[in-house]
């Protein structure tokens, strides 16, 4: 009888740690990639960069000065950049965020990075706001793997550099 008693106490007690060191993993991960929206958001680069691990894949191109390069050609295009959360989710290793991108556009960009429609670009001044949805894995409190969608259509319509959304003909 204490075999059994013991077995269903293991049987229940088990899941239960299992499901709350999940748990605190996912939650530790949130955190870092809150902490990496601030860092952004405070146009801090290097602290921004810091929260990736030196192996880490951005677009599966594995390279922190890439990184670097990414970085310093957003901020130099849209020197008031921001990342606004919306909702975050995780699971595991991985955490997805979708966030209210942001900024005025007041630089050159010169690598393709926002869909590589901003290269040589003169200002426009004008400001955007979009949705992104970025998805981030995480491997000892840093970013190891990172993918986005972006609306860069409607960030360059919003600049003035496309067109509005054509409305349907009503009669």
């Amino acid at each position: 009888m204490k075999k059994i008693v013991i077995a269903l106490i293991l049987l229940i007690t088990i899941p239960l740690v299992a499901t709350s060191q999940d748990s605190s993993l996912q939650e530790r991960n949130k955190a870092c990639i809150r902490k990496q929206l601030d860092h952004m958001n405070s146009g801090d680069k290097n602290a921004a960069i810091s929260d990736w691990s030196d192996s880490a894949a951005n677009f599966g191109h594995v390279s922190k000065a890439m990184l670097t390069t990414a970085f310093d050609d957003v901020y130099t295009t849209f020197p008031d950049w921001r990342l606004d959360l919306v909702d975050m989710i995780a699971e595991g290793d991985y955490v997805v965020a979708r966030v209210k991108a942001s900024g005025t556009h007041l630089g050159i960009g010169k690598i393709p990075m926002n869909g590589g429609m901003l290269i040589g670009v003169k200002p426009t001044k004008k400001h955007f706001v979009v949705d992104h949805i970025h998805w981030y894995k995480l491997k000892d409190g840093k970013i190891v793997e990172h993918w986005a969608t972006r609306d860069d259509l409607e960030m360059m319509r919003q600049l003035g550099l496309l067109p509005p959304v054509a409305q349907p003909i009503t009669k």
